[in-house]
Order: structure tokens, then C-alpha cells, then sequence
């Protein structure tokens, strides 16, 4: 679980670099790279390190009252902030978010619940080629 299942430097889904276990309470911001955990409770703003496709995870017990800046969450706890520029969101069934969400992916299970407004980052139009106009 804890160092494994890294494919050519990129996270794993599931992997998990950093706990902040259920007893503990973190105030301040927090940056990482890998897969966090949150178990306990933080209050500040998290975010990824730059380029990285970082993982945040709040358990059922977890509660962030800040800012996330990460490219995929998963909550399944509670998270009284917003998130940023966030290539996927998955909320289960025990997520409950107040704040807004920007999100690419946005995936809800039965149960889950968002105070706030949803805001979906659409990639910009692409031309697609056509064949040579020579024939």
C-alpha cells in the first residue's frame, strides 16, 4: 500500500504516499505529490505539486476546511472549501462538499451531497484533419 504500485513515476490510483491519520488535526497548507489520505482533519489549503498527477483521498472520518488545488479527489468524508482545476472528482456516498467545484470529470454516488456551485472545464474546440486535397 505505502511506496507501491508506482508505473513510470506517475500515480496509481489508490496509492498512498502520506496519512494523516483519524487522531490527528494538521493546520496549515500542504502541499504534496503522490497519493495523501486524509483520515483526521486539515485546516488550510491543499495542493499538488505542479505537473504532478497527484491524489487526494478523504475517508469517511476525514474533514479538510480549506481550499483544494489537486488534480483528482476523492471524498467520501467532508470538505468545506472549493476545488480547483481538478482533472477528476469522485464524491461517494458519504461526501458531503460545501464550496464550489471545477472540475473536467465529475463522478457522484447515490448519497453524496454539494452545497455550492459546479463548474465544468471544458477543453477548447479542436479541427480535426482531413484528408489531402490532392487525389
Amino acid at each position: 500500500m505505502f511506496g507501491q504500485g508506482k508505473n513510470n513515476g506517475k500515480q496509481v490510483n489508490g496509492q498512498v504516499d502520506t496519512l494523516i491519520g483519524r487522531n490527528t488535526h494538521v493546520v496549515g497548507d500542504i502541499e504534496f505529490s503522490g497519493g495523501l489520505y486524509v483520515d483526521g482533519k486539515v485546516t488550510g489549503t491543499i495542493r499538488a505539486q505542479p505537473g504532478s498527477e497527484a491524489m487526494l483521498s478523504i475517508s469517511e472520518h476525514g474533514l479538510v476546511e480549506g481550499d483544494l488545488l489537486v488534480p483528482n479527489v476523492v471524498v467520501n468524508g467532508q470538505l468545506v472549501g472549493n476545488i480547483r482545476q481538478a482533472q477528476s472528482v469522485e464524491l461517494l456516498a458519504n461526501g458531503r462538499i460545501q464550496g464550489n467545484v471545477e472540475y473536467v470529470v465529475l463522478q457522484m454516488s447515490g448519497g453524496a451531497a454539494i452545497t455550492g456551485q459546479l463548474n465544468q472545464i471544458r477543453e477548447g474546440t479542436r479541427q480535426l484533419t482531413g484528408p489531402d486535397a490532392e487525389a
